[in-house]
């Protein structure tokens, strides 16, 4: 019955939710510093990613502990700090996909022109996170937060 308790879990519309909520606002996080980087700063895509990211991943995660996870994990901040660790760890996965993602699309020869600003430098940005947000919220729940142990 455990597979059965973690596909309940899994799919509880909710959370679901509330993880895409969060997701939401650290795709904000993630695309304005990654943006900020490449067009303003000059810094290459995929690194300006990696620290996008890892804002994101900061944020989303300290969000997550305190409302979509929040009955999830013991209390104290030992334990916290301890998921904050594993989320990190867990999300290097996503993050590794959507370095994938943006490499493989910025190396396309593509030209999306708009007011002289070529978006195609962002577009890709937007896309590495999607692509990363289910095996994200699967691995969040089950290896972060453990939502389906006993």
């Amino acid at each position: 019955m455990r597979l059965n308790r973690t596909a309940t879990e899994l799919l509880s519309g909710k959370r679901f939710g509330q993880f895409v909520s969060v997701g939401a606002l650290g795709a904000v996080f993630d695309l304005t510093v990654s943006a900020v980087l490449t067009v303003w700063f000059g810094v290459l895509a995929e690194v300006a990613k990696l620290v996008g990211a890892e804002v994101a991943i900061v944020v989303m995660f300290l969000i997550n502990d305190r409302w979509t996870f929040a009955d999830e994990g013991a209390s104290g901040a030992f334990p916290a700090v301890r998921r904050l660790l594993k989320s990190n760890l867990v999300r290097s996965g996503g993050l590794a996909l959507q370095f994938v993602v943006v490499r493989v699309l910025r190396q396309q020869d593509v030209s999306v022109v708009v007011a002289g600003f070529d978006f195609w430098q962002v577009i890709p940005l937007p896309v590495a996170i999607l692509a990363s947000m289910l095996l994200n919220y699967v691995a969040e729940s089950l290896l972060t937060w453990r939502v389906a142990s006993e």
